[in-house]
């Protein structure tokens, strides 16, 4: 396959290089264009006031490997592959493995899950991949499935295009209990903003914050009703499918489909009865 590799944590992230290196090793040719340093919690913005500028990475990756470091953000280096850097477009897009989970309501965040997501508009299959512990540096296993993967999905490709977003345990191989296929789950955050001074004496706030809630239900408002009946299936199905916030606590792999459409039908539907407006 012709696979294209980004990420958010940054070109010579480990996480990106151990991705980027099996899936050469496996035959694949790969060509990777991540952000030229950190670039996490960016969501999908994009540099639309400062030009973005590109260059090729040499001896970081396998040789049979492509490498160019983008001064946007995981989005800009995605849209620029796609835009100029390739000469065809490439069979998927693969974006990880990132540095800490992605589960829940961290996809609204994360500069992994939005690179993949570029893949997904612009109609190519696409997935974010995470490792779910910013300690963790085995990043092998989680690599390894993503070979496996997205060779499953190249022979079997789902009915739509579909953004899969892939959460690994940071557990060794052998510890790992098996593949879910999930829905997302939410996660609740303590914001915190640490008051500071500069060195000329102005204030600037730094924000940091840690998870209070990982929780495993999902609101009845977020649960897109048309799409499920479009599928032909019940909701009682769909609450039965454990979160991804529940399987990766039992070490489970969590493969939970995404898409862009945010329009909530419950809400739509209440909607209708505004005629006073």
């Amino acid at each position: 396959m012709n696979l294209l590799v980004s990420n958010d944590d940054g070109i010579f992230a480990l996480g990106v290089q151990t991705l980027a290196n099996t899936l050469a090793i496996a035959g694949h040719q790969v060509t990777v264009v991540c952000p030229d340093r950190e670039r996490s919690a960016t969501g999908h913005g994009l540099t639309l006031h400062d030009p973005i500028r590109a260059e090729v990475v040499e001896s970081a990756f396998h040789p049979s490997i492509k490498a160019w470091a983008c001064s946007g953000t995981p989005s800009d280096c995605v849209k620029l592959a796609l835009g100029t850097l390739l000469s065809s477009p490439p069979d998927m897009v693969l974006s990880g493995i990132n540095h800490g989970a992605n589960l829940g309501t961290d996809v609204l965040y994360s500069g992994t899950v939005s690179a993949a997501m570029e893949g997904v508009l612009e109609g190519i299959p696409s997935i974010a991949f995470s490792l779910a512990s910013y300690s963790s540096q085995g990043f092998q296993p989680a690599a390894d499935f993503a070979n496996k993967l997205a060779t499953h999905l190249h022979k079997h490709p789902l009915a739509q295009i579909t953004l899969l977003s892939v959460n690994i345990p940071p557990v060794p191989q052998h510890e790992i209990a098996g593949v879910a296929m999930t829905r997302q789950g939410i996660r609740r955050y303590f914001d915190m903003f640490e008051k500071r001074l500069d060195p000329r004496g102005k204030t600037y706030y730094w924000l940091s914050g840690e998870v209070i809630e990982d929780s495993d239900e999902v609101e009845p408002e977020s649960v897109e009703m048309a799409t499920l009946k479009a599928a032909g299936a019940e909701l009682e199905w769909f609450r039965q499918t454990p979160t991804d916030v529940q399987a990766i606590r039992k070490n489970y792999i969590t493969i939970t489909p995404l898409q862009y459409n945010l329009t909530c039908a419950a809400g739509l539907a209440s909607l209708q009865s505004w005629q006073d407006l």
